[in-house]
């Protein structure tokens, strides 16, 4: 019997950095929108395991692991900004002559799919922010000059590693009963890789601060904002304060979930988005 989907995965090579990639097609159906999937920080392509075949009866969907990330490379020489980032989803977009794109991100994605709105709206037909991360500001200068002191360092890679996954998975979720080993496991393995921590410092120095209010003003693309109302990372206020800045933007709001809405709803999430789709 044919599979109702055909998935495929691979590497490719953009702004001198390995980026692995999960591609899914529907076998029937097809509708000529593509999903392009963004994860959040400490995340990978993993987060969307449920979300990806309800999307892919009908969507080509690809999901991607940003570099320092999940099993794309871990470069020290790679700029960790948003603008590569964003310019990583572009050169990815353009490598595949991919049309009618809609770009969902979660957390840190949600930013990454904002800017890549913002910079390239040609080539980006909608945006699903799932709690989006937005108004944070870059790390202060004190904290990124220390960063390069040897035993600085030393201190940031031991307060990761002490950092729980489980802990981590507890707090980012509304039901706590869905963290199991397994879960936990396949969040921290990524996370064990030997130039994963040099990665996060470099994060921790290029990233910018997100978009200010008035530059997402200016972003016309459709926005949806999903939210989970436990959420403790990026708080429902968030939501609203984009609601409010992005001139071309609806909020749905799950009544339990947390921040990782994926794992908690991907079946009322992959129809919310679907139905915006429609609108």
């Amino acid at each position: 019997m044919t599979t109702a989907i055909t998935e495929h995965t691979s590497n490719i090579t953009l702004l001198n950095v390995q980026l692995y990639y999960e591609w899914y097609e529907p076998n029937v159906h097809r509708s000529n929108q593509v999903f392009l999937l963004i994860h959040g920080f400490l995340s990978s392509t993993y987060s969307f395991r449920y979300l990806i075949p309800l999307l892919a009866k009908t969507h080509t969907v690809i999901s991607i692991d940003l570099p320092g990330f999940g099993k794309s490379e871990k470069s020290t020489s790679f700029r960790y900004s948003y603008k590569n980032y964003s310019q990583l989803i572009i050169d990815f977009i353009t490598a595949f002559s991919l049309k009618h794109v809609v770009l969902i991100g979660h957390s840190m994605g949600g930013q990454i799919a904002l800017r890549t709105a913002k910079i390239a709206p040609a080539l980006i037909e909608r945006c699903v922010l799932i709690g989006g991360s937005a108004y944070l500001k870059r790390a202060k200068k004190a904290v990124i000059y220390s960063s390069y002191l040897p035993f600085v360092s030393f201190f940031i890679k031991k307060w990761f590693k002490k950092n729980d996954v489980k802990e981590n998975l507890l707090t980012v979720v509304y039901n706590k009963s869905i963290v199991n080993e397994n879960l936990i496991k396949e969040y921290g393995e990524p996370l064990q890789h030997k130039r994963f921590l040099d990665c996060m410092i470099r994060l921790l120095r290029h990233r910018e601060g997100d978009l200010l209010s008035e530059e997402m003003q200016s972003i016309a693309t459709p926005c949806l904002l999903v939210w989970g109302k436990h959420d403790k990372v990026i708080p429902l206020t968030t939501a609203h304060n984009l609601l409010t800045d992005l001139p071309n933007a609806k909020l749905v709001v799950y009544e339990d979930a947390g921040h990782l809405v994926s794992e908690e709803q991907p079946e009322k999430l992959a129809k919310d988005i679907l139905e915006f789709l429609n609108e």
